[in-house]
């Protein structure tokens, strides 16, 4: 699913027009993308949460030039899902 995905079935179920509900759609987007970029986390009850990880620094190959080379450490945006939804989601869709 994309995000005019997302913006076609909010229209559909609500009598939002399309044009707004793209609008908020996209300024909720840029405030979890703020928060991350500032350092802080964005929790959402019965969803997940999105944080920022911090990576370790790792040797790593290039294998064009065959050289060894430095990955210095550097933070990451990361998201985990919550229980309840990771329970559902598994409830709905078993491994075979």
């Amino acid at each position: 699913m994309k995000k005019l995905d997302i913006v076609n079935n909010i229209t559909r179920k609500s009598e939002i027009k399309k044009n707004e509900v793209s609008q908020v759609v996209e300024l909720f987007m840029n405030e979890i993308k703020a928060a991350l970029i500032d350092g802080n986390s964005v929790f959402l009850r019965g969803f997940g949460s999105f944080t920022i990880k911090k990576r370790a620094k790792k040797k790593a190959r290039n294998i064009t030039k065959k050289t060894s080379v430095v990955v210095p450490a550097h933070m990451v945006p990361s998201f985990k899902v919550c229980k309840e939804l990771r329970r559902k989601v598994s409830e709905k869709n078993p491994c075979q």
